[in-house]
């Protein structure tokens, strides 16, 4: 299948309006921080270093969160990219202002979606400075579904293009020892087409689906045991669990000579 650009692939081109990017980031972060104890990242999780050329960063979909965490580990770590990801476009039109930040509209279950969605795509992918952020599982999954199955569109992609770094990212929010949950985040071994060619796209999603799943298990391993050294905070939200219990908390810190707190678990360091 070739895929062409036409009229209608110009109109779809996203766009992205800087200011009003910045002012989305810094509030999805202050409503991050409100309701989460922090974000982790694996130590041996952390991005793939010097990839110069185009990159799609493939996800499981956990949660509605997915797309906040996502902004916050653009800017942290691709700060000099442009983002750009695909969303459902009956909510593109119901949430207007989503085509200020870079997404771009994509019809569901249809030929005509899929092929906007690689033409797209595509023309995105052809400058390097460009990654797209990706969901291939299509709708909310739990974390420990298995056999992982990804949409095919993911691997027409990587049948279709050569010179693109493809890395898997494996987010989980669970609860520790916080009232508020943990969002723990590790990516996967990146795969250039080029450098490893398969012979068509069901073999690419197949390959991306083993990739995926791979991390999502050494995540959900880590998190299990808790350990903070495992670990690099990105971000830290609100700790303690209540006014009344943290004040007797500190009475009785203040009683027994010792430092006060907040966090629940006081071995941890950042």
């Amino acid at each position: 299948m070739k895929i062409k650009a036409d009229a209608s692939a110009d109109a779809a081109y996203p766009r992205v309006a800087t200011h009003l990017l910045q002012g989305f980031a810094a509030y999805s972060r202050h409503y991050v921080r409100r309701h989460f104890h922090s974000i982790r990242i694996l130590k041996n999780g952390l991005p793939p270093p010097d990839i110069s050329s185009p990159l799609v960063i493939y996800l499981n979909h956990a949660s509605w969160w997915d797309p906040l965490v996502c902004l916050h580990l653009a800017r942290k770590y691709f700060a000099d990219r442009r983002s750009f990801a695909p969303i459902d476009e009956a909510s593109l039109q119901r949430y207007g202002f989503f085509k200020q930040l870079g997404f771009y509209g994509v019809e569901q279950k249809s030929a005509r979606g899929t092929m906007m969605f690689l033409r797209t795509t595509c023309r995105l992918l052809g400058s390097a400075g460009n990654m797209v952020w990706l969901t291939p599982q299509g709708r909310f999954m739990d974390v420990r579904q298995r056999p992982l199955r990804l949409q095919h569109g993911i691997g027409s992609l990587a049948a279709h293009l050569e010179n693109v770094a493809f890395v898997p990212l494996a987010i989980e929010y669970t609860l520790w020892t916080e009232p508020r949950p943990e969002i723990l985040l590790s990516f996967g071994h990146s795969a250039v087409p080029k450098i490893a060619p398969l012979r068509s796209s069901r073999d690419w999603t197949e390959f991306f689906s083993n990739e995926l799943e791979k991390a999502q298990d050494e995540l959900a391993a880590k998190s299990s045991q808790r350990d903070p050294v495992d670990w690099i905070v990105l971000d830290r939200g609100k700790s303690g669990i209540s006014a009344i219990y943290d004040t007797w908390r500190w009475l009785r810190s203040l009683i027994r000579g010792r430092g006060f707190a907040r966090r629940h678990n006081t071995e941890e360091r950042i």
